[in-house]
């Protein structure tokens, strides 16, 4: 049995673009609104504008930052007057071998990626008290257990394995309070998370890829993991999907990259 989201209210981060834009328009298309946080200012303006200003608002907020995040769910909650549901699906990469990671870029992977995670749950708990159906959505990577997503990402992947370790305790410390959590691990999806990759890291980092195999699994759409979020936030009061992982099912030749 699924539950009607209509009128409900989510935060989603990094919801300007991506799978966070995808999980947006999925939960509108069901009657939801949805505050929407990244740190882009014209990208936000473009997401409200497809999703429209009546059931979408944009905050710019650091996620990695938790007196930004604070201001940012204080507007959210107070212009819509409710929080159900919190999606933490701010997350970004950036490639590299071991011995050439830069300092900045592997801290900005950690605050954006973990500490964003942890400081909106944190933030997000008391909002929610108030719910019906209360619920709280990480988003992992099939990068945190699989060898076959791409070479050269350590950081944003183990930034998401300690993602789902810290998912398991929210869990059970949140469920006194009848909020459900659920953690969702994407596969790969064809999105712009690439964009912006310096391009020789970028090179360096498909050819150790391609020589680990001939094929991937790739072919699903953002729209695929927007669904996969909404059917969790659906579940009845008292049950919650504890890991949904959704990844493609198509073999895929790696020569087209």
């Amino acid at each position: 049995m699924s539950v009607d989201l209509q009128d409900n209210v989510y935060i989603v981060t990094g919801g300007s673009r991506g799978f966070g834009l995808a999980i947006a328009k999925s939960l509108v298309e069901h009657g939801a609104h949805v505050g929407l946080i990244s740190r882009n200012q014209s990208g936000l303006d473009q997401a409200v504008a497809e999703i429209g200003a009546d059931h979408a608002l944009g905050v710019v907020a650091d996620v990695g930052s938790r007196a930004s995040v604070s201001i940012a769910f204080e507007k959210i909650h107070t212009h819509f007057g409710r929080l159900d549901g919190l999606v933490n699906n701010a997350g970004l990469a950036t490639p590299n071998k071991v011995e050439n990671l830069v300092e900045e870029e592997v801290l900005l992977q950690v605050q954006t990626n973990f500490l964003g995670t942890v400081f909106c749950s944190q933030l997000a708990i008391p909002m929610l008290k108030s719910s019906e159906n209360p619920r709280i959505i990480t988003i992992s990577s099939a990068s945190a257990w699989h060898y076959d997503e791409m070479s050269h990402l350590s950081i944003y992947a183990s930034t998401k394995a300690a993602v789902e370790r810290f998912t398991r305790d929210l869990r059970l410390e949140v469920q006194a309070d009848g909020i459900g959590v659920t953690c969702i691990r994407p596969g790969g999806a064809w999105t712009n998370f690439s964009d912006g990759w310096d391009t020789q890291a970028l090179e360096g980092a498909l050819a150790a890829w391609k020589d680990a195999g001939t094929h991937m699994d790739m072919g699903m759409e953002v729209t695929h993991v927007g669904d996969a979020v909404r059917y969790a936030l659906s579940q009845p009061p008292g049950v919650a999907i504890d890991l949904l992982e959704i990844r493609p099912n198509a073999l895929t030749s790696k020569s087209i990259f």
